[in-house]
This record gives structure tokens, sequence and C-alpha cells, in this order.
């Protein structure tokens, strides 16, 4: 794997362990998460509850201004089979065949999540459409943000969309080095969710 190195299984748990002792945001993804379970199928109330996370996980980028709900509404309109097909499914099942599905994903929700107006106006965020993707299909979709996406050689200045497609190959074979080391049902997260833990305690706050 080029970029950083998969962790062992004792550096992995260390690593989860130390975000869930020091991350307070997580009821807020908790509560997505519910929502867009509540609400599935419906696309303007999956918009609404996906704003629930994205304004305050990435309020870093959205203090400039939000992105518009009604452009969001319709991008999970258009794209509600496929992201059916992959929240019934998870990064153990990715294939190439899923390439051009994911990259054309993104690049949508990527101008779905611009933001509307002011000076930073039509500026998208390849961090708040990973965090949405994995919001809608917890167990395909990895999460990342820049430092992350460095770390693993994925900086996403130029063409993010193919950028998070390697991430998307890393992820999956991290998990497959990760999967024996952990009871998801017992922890009550899926697996993606744990390592985005590792790799945020890790490179993003640099706890371990």
């Amino acid at each position: 794997m080029k970029g950083a190195n998969p962790p062992t299984p004792s550096q992995f748990k260390k690593g989860y362990l130390a975000f869930q002792r020091r991350e307070r945001r997580d009821s807020m993804y908790k509560t997505a998460t519910f929502l867009i379970e509540h609400f599935w199928g419906k696309p303007a109330e999956m918009a609404d509850s996906l704003g629930v996370l994205l304004l305050t996980w990435n309020q870093a980028f959205y203090r400039y201004g939000i992105f518009d709900f009604g452009k969001l509404e319709d991008c999970l309109s258009r794209n509600l089979n496929v992201l059916d097909k992959y929240r019934k499914s998870n990064i153990f099942n990715y294939g190439t065949c899923d390439d051009k599905a994911i990259e054309n994903l993104f690049r949508e929700f990527l101008y779905a999540l611009r933001i509307r107006e002011g000076k930073k106006k039509g500026t998208g965020s390849p961090v708040a459409v990973a965090k949405a993707l994995h919001l809608l299909a917890s167990d395909f979709f990895p999460l990342w943000d820049y430092e992350i996406a460095r770390a693993y050689g994925c900086r996403y200045s130029r063409n993010p969309e193919a950028k998070y497609l390697l991430f998307v190959r890393k992820s999956k074979e991290m998990a497959e080095n990760l999967k024996s080391s952990v009871d998801t049902k017992v922890v009550g997260k899926t697996l993606l969710k744990l390592i985005d833990e590792y790799n945020y305690a890790r490179y993003t706050q640099r706890w371990i």
C-alpha cells in the first residue's frame, strides 16, 4: 500500500479508543445516522438529515456559507437507486465494476454540496462528499479529511473523484486486514467508521 502503512490490530484498537475518549462530536454522527435511517427514501428529509452532520462536522468549510438543500435533494432523488444498492452492500464487495458509479456519485455530490453564496460561492468540499456518502452507505463508503487523504497518498486538490476511488481501494485493503480484529456488532459501529476513528486519531489529531 503506497502511503501510510496499515495498522496492526493493536494499533487500530488504540486509535479508535483514543478517538472515542476524546472526540465529543460523535453524538452528531449518531443523530444523523438515525435520521437517515428513519427518512430513507424521502430525499427532502434525507437532505435535512445530512445537513445535521455536515454543518457540524464540516463547520470549518461551511462557515463561509452553506450548500443549497434543494440541489442536494435533487441529487439524492436522482441517485437513490444506486445509493440504495450500496447501502445494502459493504466495502468487501467493492470491485472495479463499481468505479464508474462511485466516480459519478462523487462528482454529483461535489456539485450539490458546493457553497451557494458569498465569497466562496461555488467551492466544493471533497471532505463533505465523503461524509455524505458514508452516512448514506456507512458499510461501503469510507470517510477522509485532508490529513488522512494525504497520509494515504490520495491528495484531492486535483481530480478528487479519482483520488477518492483510490482511497476506497485502500480502505478495502485495510478492512480486509482488520476485519478479524474487532466484532463490530459488539462495538456498535461499522468497520469503516472505526477505521476512520483510527485515521483521525493518528493522522488528523496525532493523539497516538
